[in-house]
């Protein structure tokens, strides 16, 4: 058999094997039982060290664990529904992408109010003393995106700065992601700027999550399409920034505003789409949680550990 013959049978096998040797680059997530399908997850832990869990759902979906590991049904932040919403749902009670935090003693939870496909689209603040269903209270709207601009008021972020300022990231599409300036004591929005921080040129980007760790903030993306069961291409990615407002650099030193991101997690074996990511800081170091899809389309809950390497890059354990 010739060199160039044999040259080429070896380029043809590495292309063959290289998506087997791409997916092993991942770890699966940590086992987790009971009630675990989920959508755009997001988890506290709560005061007597156990966790809450919020997803998209009718009204909003609420799970509880005491050991991260076992989850159940909880029911919903709005039993009684949430009429306020309508005006951006079609009349319907899915509502989306909720974001939670516990700040001075209070639950906080952002979420968004839209229809698939459209920026007519608003971002809601409701709080509760326990985080328990029912106990939840309409504290007002954050911000709306009309047709006629060009973001899209969905997939809200929390983020409190060393100086005690709050900061809302959201975005989906569209321009891609922006961040606002909150007032602390309503948790409203507080002026009229808005800034971007990561964008693709009106393509596949969505879903921030902002954290500081050391001398960075983290701006976590979702690259790619959700929602299309084991077909979902979300991919997580990451930038960073000395600022809260940006700007966000990837490893190579490109800008998110400029289609950049490092990738920390992307679908392997049966792990699909896993992205509309957050972080939680828990007594063992930082979790990455997240959906992903399961081969027959399931949309279950991801959770992987978080570690830095030397240059303060993070990557799933």
């Amino acid at each position: 058999m010739s060199i160039a013959r044999v040259t080429a049978l070896a380029a043809v096998a590495a292309l063959v094997v290289a998506p087997s040797a791409s997916a092993a680059a991942y770890p699966d997530p940590a086992r987790v039982t009971g009630d675990i399908r989920v959508h755009d997850p997001a988890v506290v832990k709560r005061p007597d060290d156990s966790y809450l869990l919020a997803h998209t759902g009718d009204n909003l979906a609420l799970k509880t664990s005491r050991d991260r590991v076992t989850f159940r049904n909880a029911g919903t932040v709005f039993p009684g529904g949430a009429p306020w919403t309508t005006a951006y749902t079609g009349g319907g009670r899915n509502l989306w992408a909720p974001d939670l935090s516990h700040l001075d003693g209070r639950y906080h939870l952002y979420y968004s109010a839209s229809t698939f496909g459209s920026n007519r689209s608003a971002i809601f603040l409701a709080t509760s003393p326990t985080g328990d269903s029912g106990t939840w209270t309409h504290r007002g709207l954050v911000i709306e995106s009309r047709t006629s601009d060009d973001f899209n008021a969905i997939d809200p972020n929390l983020v409190v700065d060393d100086q005690g300022r709050w900061w809302l990231s959201f975005g989906s599409f569209w321009s891609g992601i922006k961040v606002i300036q909150l007032d602390p004591a309503t948790g409203l929005r507080l002026g009229s700027g808005i800034t971007a921080i990561a964008g693709r040129g009106g393509g596949a980007i969505e879903a921030p999550f902002i954290v500081k760790r050391g001398q960075y903030f983290y701006q976590y993306v979702s690259f790619g399409f959700c929602c299309r069961g084991a077909s979902s291409t979300y991919r997580v990615m990451v930038g960073r920034s000395s600022s809260v407002t940006g700007p966000y650099l990837d490893r190579n030193g490109v800008p998110l505003n400029s289609g950049g991101g490092t990738e920390v997690l992307a679908g392997h074996g049966s792990v699909h789409g896993p992205g509309h990511q957050a972080v939680l800081a828990d007594t063992s170091g930082d979790l990455l949680i997240y959906h992903y899809y399961a081969d027959n389309g399931t949309s279950l809950l991801g959770i992987n550990r978080l570690t830095y390497d030397p240059a303060g890059w993070p990557r799933v354990l």
